[in-house]
């Protein structure tokens, strides 16, 4: 009879292309994924892959399996985790921007996993758009991320849970000559700019397009909120960046943060599930905490 770990192994052979690639994956020789693929094939009396001299593809009979034998997965894995006590358990792997490990989903995570000691939360840093991938792939139980610009996937679902405004950072002894007000400030200073393909980088164009800044002067341009504040505290340009909720700003004496005039863009920070997954409970959790606190 067909086995868990076949349906597993026919899911990576369906998502690498090749019995090496799968094997690798998920540390069997290729032989062996050669052999389970065949068991299983043997088992439903059908071919699930038209075979190449380098690659293997899906067929009719394969294209269709992959949705059920997903189903199939989640169900099994729900039902492993399963716990009458209502304590979650057991290993999530979740994705997360390291920003928001400085703003409120750090606090969340905390509070669950005091809560359900028994739980197990496995972190990857990232970029959003990267996350969206793993996450319809099956790579990832779930992230957290800004809000997508773009439609997603029919099997995704993402979910608001707090928002952070977007604000203006400059230095407090700045290495240039800095303009008094802050639209100046943005036209005339080197600006370090969030990477302009990225989500947040989006943001950052919302932004200065609702202040009616056309032009900055570039000086950097990098993906990483925290890298970016650390360049503006040691004086070398200004920027935009979401307003971390556990960054005391206030107390900070090397920048002073400024609410651009005429500015109401936030950056809206959710969480992101294919619509069906076996660790629900774990994201139906954090979707609650949000809803009470915020």
């Amino acid at each position: 009879m067909a086995s868990i770990r076949m349906f597993k192994t026919f899911l990576a052979v369906a998502k690498y292309g090749t019995f090496a690639a799968a094997g690798k994956e998920i540390g069997l020789t290729p032989a062996a994924v050669g052999l389970q693929i065949r068991a299983l094939e043997e088992e439903l009396n059908q071919a699930l892959f038209d075979r190449g001299p380098r690659s293997v593809v899906l067929n009719t009979a394969g294209r269709k399996a992959v949705p059920q034998v997903e189903e199939l997965l989640v169900r099994f894995e729900a039902l492993a985790n399963a716990d009458d006590s209502g304590e979650l358990s057991g290993r999530v792997m979740m994705g997360a921007l390291v920003s928001t490990l400085m703003g409120s989903f750090a606090d969340a995570l905390w509070s669950l996993k005091r809560e359900h000691p028994r739980l197990k939360v496995q972190l990857f840093v990232g970029l959003s758009s990267d996350f969206a991938y793993k996450v319809e792939h099956g790579e990832l139980d779930a992230a957290i991320v800004t809000k997508p610009p773009r439609p997603l996937a029919s099997n995704l679902l993402w979910t608001p849970l707090y928002h952070e405004p977007m604000v203006m950072i400059v230095p407090r002894r700045p290495h240039f000559e800095l303009p008094a007000e802050p639209l100046d400030a943005l036209r005339e200073a080197p600006f370090i700019r969030f990477d302009r393909d990225t989500w947040t980088g989006m943001l950052v164009k919302e932004v200065l397009a609702q202040a009616g800044v056309t032009a900055t002067h570039d000086e950097l341009e990098l993906n990483s909120v925290e890298a970016m504040i650390e360049i503006v505290r040691q004086g070398f340009g200004v920027s935009i960046v979401p307003q971390l909720a556990n960054v005391q700003w206030d107390k900070d004496g090397a920048l002073r943060v400024i609410h651009v005039p005429g500015v109401t863009t936030a950056r809206n920070v959710g969480l992101l599930e294919r619509t069906s997954h076996s660790r629900m409970a774990f994201t139906e959790a954090l979707k609650k905490y949000f809803s009470i606190t915020v």
